[in-house]
């Protein structure tokens, strides 16, 4: 199979050509190419093994990556000058190769980039939670890997994978992937993960849960007990796993 990079900010991997969204995939992230067919490809990514089809003029050559956005997102400027014209934003998480630097801006493909919202592809953040709480506000997306739109297990992955822990891209596999389980009624602390059937939440404090969820249609801090007791009685049902990683 043939690997290729991802050459637009944000780009859906869907079900089937022109079909529903599943996932997402960032500028730079690379993937492999398992069939084409009538400009559409259907990939492999490599950060998570997740499988759909994009259209191929959405591909561009791999090159290796030497930074990463680490703010929640950032603009690429026409000249290293902030009053230039923008071009394009730029999600955190996305990968990105320096052609030349100054003094603040870093120059890419897409035009320059600021210096402070970046840094080295071999730095890793320590902290997941801190990593999600950059999302809060965020607007919901189902399936949404970005600052631009995010679900709840797209929330989880975007903050692992920021500390270098591989993490699949859907809640059941996270669930299943993730941790270790601790008994129930267990005193939970921060980075811990709560799962439901098709949900996940970090617990980022005392009673306290950050989540992206779809009664908020955002990112959002919420009482633990109360989420709890909402999600039930909405009918999704009770905790199904308390985790620690």
């Amino acid at each position: 199979m043939t690997r290729l990079r991802i050459s637009k900010p944000v780009v859906d991997l869907l079900r089937d050509p022109e079909g529903p969204r599943d996932r997402q995939v960032l500028f730079g992230d690379t993937v492999q190419v398992a069939d084409e067919k009538d400009g559409w490809s259907r990939v492999i990514a490599d950060k998570d093994g997740y499988t759909g089809w994009l259209q191929t003029d959405q591909l561009t050559h791999d090159i290796p990556a030497t930074h990463w956005i680490k703010a929640p997102a950032a603009h690429s400027y026409e000249s290293a000058d902030f009053k230039s014209r923008d071009l394009v934003s730029l999600s955190f998480g996305s990968k990105i190769h320096v052609l030349t630097e100054t003094d603040r801006y870093l120059e890419i493909e897409l035009g320059f980039v600021p210096k402070v919202h970046t840094a080295p592809i071999s730095e890793t953040s320590q902290d997941p939670v801190a990593v999600a709480e950059l999302f809060l506000g965020t607007p919901y997306l189902w399936g949404g890997n970005s600052r631009f739109g995010i679900d709840c297990s797209g929330l989880v992955q975007a903050a692992l994978l920021a500390c270098g822990v591989p993490c699949p891209g859907d809640s059941g596999d996270q669930e299943t992937a993730l941790g270790t389980t601790l008994a129930d009624g267990s005193a939970a602390q921060r980075g811990d993960l709560l799962f439901w059937k098709g949900h996940v939440a970090w617990v980022s404090g005392d009673n306290m849960i950050l989540h992206a969820n779809a009664s908020h249609m955002a990112v959002v801090f919420e009482p633990m007990d109360q989420a709890i007791e909402r999600i039930q009685a909405q009918g999704d049902g009770p905790v199904t796993a308390h985790k620690r990683l």
